[in-house]
């Protein structure tokens, strides 16, 4: 138990001007963080401006970081967005989401993996329990690199899975009412054609894909350089290895089950600190400027997707 007198002993050492550049830097990687999506909808030929994204992508955040569940739930809003401020067809904004939400759980999962097996190296856990982390990361991460690799290759997982369920599914909504059977037909058409879109893009456009992968690892080294500075500037100067051990077990605190890993995240950021050597409060502190900051930034998105719904 960290005494609350101890963090806010730990957050007074923060500076006005430390402050405002972990702000730019926030901010740097909010706007990185839409380029995937700006690269593929390009792609898709919907020239959507580049920061009305990062609005409606602001705007998804909000409702995924209030929603229980390892941050999902927005994504419905920025197919809904797109197409109803810039004419993106329904399919091909499924179909643009899916991608880009596929190459950023690649991205996450890979450096989840690479972080796990930081920790075994470290021998911080049991050689039982760091192995079953690490299979635990593996197992996420096969599922972005099978689907992509599903996709590259022309197959159409879904279209597949609804030809086996479709004569069941059918029938039971008949025995209800012709109206149900045509929202389903609709809604399976919506989301057939965004599979074959999206195969078809990853088939003609390796490039575009590879791009929004370069994009995503340029997030992801914002996203590290933010969380050392913060500790930094709290008071724990972190070498490369500790910083994505550290920020590993924050990561994996936000995949369970609860709103923005409510609880679970400053657990996770006390045990880390205190297993690398560090004051314990000084990973409370540094759990509620997270706090703070995505409290924050999902009540604007919030409020703006509101403004555009």
């Amino acid at each position: 138990m960290v005494p609350l007198p101890e963090v806010w002993r730990v957050l007074r050492r923060l500076s006005l001007g430390q402050i405002w550049m972990l702000v730019l830097v926030n901010g740097l990687v909010l706007v990185s963080m839409s380029g995937r999506w700006w690269l593929i909808l390009r792609g898709q030929g919907y020239g959507v401006p580049y920061l009305t994204l990062v609005g409606y992508r602001l705007a998804a955040f909000g409702v995924s970081y209030f929603t229980p569940g390892p941050q999902f739930g927005g994504e419905p809003l920025q197919v809904y967005l797109v197409g109803r401020h810039h004419g993106v067809p329904n399919s091909t904004g499924i179909a643009a989401v899916t991608l880009d939400k596929l190459l950023e759980l690649l991205v996450n999962f890979s450096f989840l993996v690479a972080g796990l097996v930081l920790v075994m190296q470290q021998q911080i856990f049991s050689r039982s329990i760091g192995s079953l982390l690490t299979a635990f990361g593996l197992g996420l991460l096969a599922l972005p690199v099978l689907m992509l690799v599903t996709l590259g290759s022309g197959r159409t997982p879904f279209s597949s899975l609804f030809r086996l369920t479709d004569r069941i599914i059918l029938h039971k909504f008949q025995r209800q009412s012709l109206a149900r059977v045509a929202g389903y037909q609709k809604a399976v058409g919506i989301v057939l054609t965004s599979e074959r879109q999206a195969s078809r893009f990853c088939r003609q456009q390796p490039g575009t894909l590879v791009l929004a992968l370069l994009v995503s690892l340029l997030s992801w080294g914002l996203l590290v350089l933010e969380y050392w500075l913060a500790l930094y500037f709290l008071g724990a100067t972190l070498t490369p290895v500790q910083t994505i051990i550290a920020l590993t077990a924050a990561r994996v605190a936000i995949l369970l089950p609860l709103p923005g890993g409510l609880g679970t995240l400053e657990a996770s950021q006390v045990l880390a600190m205190q297993l690398l050597g560090f004051d314990p409060a000084i990973g409370l502190s540094l759990s509620v400027l997270i706090r703070v900051r995505d409290v924050l930034l999902g009540g604007l998105g919030l409020w703006w997707g509101g403004l555009k719904s």
